[in-house]
């Protein structure tokens, strides 16, 4: 990928730019879709600016309008995708509801422990009772074949169809905020109320996660469509970052969901 588009994102961002930047080479050179993995909202971003900058259209889709898990088809000007093109499955897992509770983390680990990639995986969603995720469609006999437990609870994984999706009760709550930078101690520290020093303490105990991804650099700096994950607080989406005050602050808008 050339110099003066990678300049624009973080280092560590280089493999998945190349991979971008390889998907839009398929697209020009065999004139046909290329269909990707699951993408983070990070990942969607960036894919969405560089196909723009190439000139080839994309689209992307989780399963669910707001999803944050999402497959993207690169294609170029003659095609018209459609919702079948995106290869999604839903799975509903069936436990017993009267005597065990779930959790989102018990499930992905679950998932992740059977030998998969994050990125096979779309959003795992819950009305409350229901648990249910979206895979690709390749993937459900391996999936409903492997799993007969989630943690101690005795579970399986049922296919339906994605018409029969609950609605996620997750609400994510929009905040205003200046900061001093973007580093991610500031972040935590202002979606949650904490203090700088706690902020770094829970960065650097392990508990903050980055895009699915653990790190322990407080001083890393977050960029537009991040999220970010506190254990035993919930998470932070870094929404939009505009023009600096009078005193130099960062404006930024966040979205924060709290556990």
């Amino acid at each position: 990928m050339d110099e003066n588009i990678t300049q624009h994102f973080r280092p560590d961002e280089a493999p998945f730019i190349d991979a971008v930047g390889n998907w839009l080479q398929r697209v020009q050179d065999e004139y046909r879709p290329v269909l990707t993995h699951f993408l983070n909202p990070r990942q969607v971003y960036v894919a969405t600016t560089l196909a723009h900058r190439a000139d080839i259209a994309v689209r992307f889709n989780g399963g669910y309008a707001g999803a944050e898990m999402q497959r993207a088809l690169f294609y170029p000007e003659y095609y018209t995708p459609e919702t079948r093109d995106f290869e999604l499955a839903l799975l509903q897992v069936d436990y017993p509801i009267k005597f065990a509770t779930l959790h989102h983390s018990q499930i992905l680990g679950t998932l992740l422990g059977s030998g998969i990639e994050r990125e096979i995986i779309g959003d795992i969603v819950t009305d409350g009772l229901t648990w249910q995720l979206v895979t690709e469609s390749a993937m459900t006999d391996y999936l409903t074949g492997q799993v007969d437990r989630i943690g101690r609870v005795k579970a399986r994984l049922v296919p339906t169809t994605l018409e029969t999706l609950v609605q996620p009760e997750d609400e994510w709550e929009p905040e205003a905020a200046t900061l001093s930078s973007l580093r991610l101690d500031s972040i935590v520290g202002t979606g949650f109320h904490l203090s700088r020093h706690r902020a770094k303490e829970l960065i650097e105990g392990g508990r903050v996660r980055v895009n699915w991804a653990d790190t322990e650099k407080p001083d890393y700096e977050l960029a537009v469509a991040d999220i970010v994950s506190v254990r035993h607080f919930g998470r932070i989406r870094l929404d939009e970052v505009g023009g600096r005050t009078k005193k130099e602050k960062i404006r930024v808008i966040l979205a924060v969901l709290k556990k």
